[in-house]
């Protein structure tokens, strides 16, 4: 099966936003990949409901929001609100996960669980069953352009042995560092969804790349 692509937005010319939008909608990919970044849980501040609201106003694909902030309990129906069709929340910023995935999908969003480098694939084992998918770091969060932490494809595989283990539905997803050069390798390994920032805003022909991305397997 192919994967699914996720273009980050955080990579796109803000100034032409809506261009980059539209450019995403006439493409191969699946869904926008929007990091929502509060200063605290990450050193780094990027959009929140405003700009999700917007986008989801010009979006013909589902709106994947990565919450990269503390207690994302608080915001949980609020991106509902604004447009979030998918939202993951990162296990290393919930006291009481099952709560936080089981109020996500009560909303009516596909619940993501995300694991920072550092995290093993064991801390979510009794949460798993919770999540439709797990958004492995593969670069520490807050910023983008940063190169791909190599060990992060053993985790893919160990992340796939378990969900197979326990017989689940949950898909990978894979953000930090992912391009054309490490595509199939990530694919190989049992990534599901790969997030792609600068790989495919700081190129010539965004939409090529997208398409390639798509075909990498």
């Amino acid at each position: 099966m192919k994967p699914l692509i996720a273009p980050s937005l955080l990579a796109a010319d803000f100034l032409h936003l809506a261009d980059d939008i539209e450019m995403v909608n006439q493409s191969d990919a699946d869904l926008f990949h929007c990091d929502v970044m509060d200063g605290i849980f990450v050193p780094n501040i990027s959009f929140g409901m405003p700009v999700i609201s917007a986008i989801k106003k010009m979006a013909k694909k589902p709106l994947d929001v990565h919450l990269m902030i503390v207690q994302p309990e608080r915001f949980v129906n609020a991106f509902k609100e604004v447009g979030a069709d998918w939202l993951s929340v990162h296990y290393e910023a919930c006291n009481h996960l099952h709560r936080v995935l089981q109020q996500i999908r009560d909303c009516g969003m596909k619940a993501g669980v995300v694991l920072n480098p550092h995290s093993s694939v064991s801390l979510i084992e009794n949460a798993i069953h919770e999540a439709d998918y797990v958004l492995l770091m593969s670069v520490n969060p807050g910023f983008g352009g940063q190169s791909f932490i190599p060990f992060t494809l053993d985790k893919i595989y160990h992340l796939k042995e378990l969900i197979l283990k326990k017989n689940l539905p949950a898909l990978i997803e894979v953000d930090g560092g992912v391009g054309l050069h490490n595509a199939k390798e990530l694919i190989n390994s049992g990534a599901d969804i790969l997030v792609a920032g600068n790989a495919v805003f700081q190129t010539e022909d965004p939409k090529n790349v997208i398409k390639l991305l798509k075909n990498s397997c």
